[in-house]
């Protein structure tokens, strides 16, 4: 599932009724951590978030059991600056750091995007058990990567979202403001027709409803 939508596409001029409808779409409420849950999913990425959300979630008693996903990003190969340090590894060096035992955590280091993460993760991991789960991830990229996980995992599996926000340009990118700012109505208006395109296509659960822009 290689990014085939720009990053930062051109967005039409959208309604409040529509504002509010990407951001459902896009956009999941943090839980609190408050909570327990069979599995900690890391999907991969190179923002402290993915390793500062698990160390809190972990510490708290969240999840006994973690697993870390990501070996780059596809824009990284296109790019061809691809770190010689898989994404995954970074990220469990940190948990390591913490204090959290390494027998706890499980690594894939091939996957290069969300469908990836989520399908190469089966390969060190054994979910036929899990029930629960909560996600690590963006803000911005809950709803894609939530579809991902719902549509290639057990069906009965409850997912609990532990998000971060992100910045782009100077800018913070989260479910309050998106909107303000040309590079957050970009960014999230990208999401949300990444899961319109990945759903229609089968990589992801489908949205059902769709807006007429």
């Amino acid at each position: 599932m290689k990014s085939e939508i720009a990053k930062e596409p051109a967005v039409p001029n959208l309604t409040q009724d529509q504002i509010t409808k990407i951001t459902e779409a896009v956009f999941m409420h943090s839980v609190d951590e408050n909570i327990s849950c069979d599995v900690i999913f890391v999907f991969g990425g190179t923002h402290s978030g993915h390793w500062t959300r698990t160390i809190s979630a972990y510490k708290k008693g969240v999840g006994k059991q973690i697993v870390v996903t990501g070996r780059c990003s596809w824009a990284s190969l296109q790019r061809g600056i691809e770190n010689q340090v898989p994404e995954s590894h970074v990220i469990r060096q940190h948990l390591i750091e913490a204090g959290i035992p390494s027998e706890v955590i499980f690594v894939e280091t091939k996957s290069v995007n969300t469908l990836e993460n989520v399908l190469f993760a089966k390969e060190v991991f054994d979910f036929s058990k899990t029930r629960s789960v909560l996600m690590v991830c963006k803000s911005h990229a809950a709803g894609r990567q939530f579809r991902t996980l719902k549509k290639h995992l057990h069906p009965d599996i409850a997912y609990m979202p532990a998000l971060f926000d992100t910045v782009y340009k100077n800018v913070e990118i989260n479910r309050q403001n998106w909107a303000n700012t040309e590079i957050g109505r970009s960014r999230v208006y990208g999401e949300y027709l990444r899961i319109c395109k990945y759903g229609d296509r089968g990589d992801i659960e489908t949205l059902e409803e769709r807006l007429r822009i």
